[in-house]
């Protein structure tokens, strides 16, 4: 059994999945800081804030003895278009390497034709006519 598994480890596609796993992982990160320290900065001048702290609020919440606000209901939605932007830019870039994958792979060539010559049938009675004479 840990044979067979090893053999299933060591298979090309379970390695490539895993490198291209550890390297989204690692991209998404980029991609974080990308938006997380440009975008959201950037669009953060429109609303003269940190974009990630545009929030919706649907309940007010009272501060308490700390600052801190306690009972506030809202809709993170800086939060959310940030972590959109994100998806975007990861399945947009994902999208160019699959297809600068797909350009690189060879294309099968097409089968050549079968030589043209007698079919069967015409084999067939050729042979029944050579044995009625």
């Amino acid at each position: 059994m840990l044979k067979e598994f090893k053999d299933f480890a060591m298979k090309g596609n379970l390695v490539d999945i895993a490198v291209g796993f550890v390297m989204g992982a690692a991209f998404k990160q980029v991609v974080t800081s990308f938006t997380g320290g440009i975008v959201s900065p950037l669009i953060g001048l429109i609303f003269n804030a940190d974009f990630k702290d545009v929030k919706w609020i649907i309940k007010e919440g009272v501060a308490n003895a700390e600052g801190k606000i306690e009972g506030e209901v809202a809709l993170l939605t800086g939060e959310f278009v940030t972590n959109v932007i994100d998806f975007i830019i990861v399945a947009f870039v994902m999208f160019l390497v699959v297809k600068g994958v797909n350009k690189m792979k060879k294309k099968e060539e097409p089968a050549p034709e079968p030589p043209a010559g007698p079919t069967e049938i015409e084999l067939l009675q050729e042979i029944r006519d050579s044995l009625k004479k």
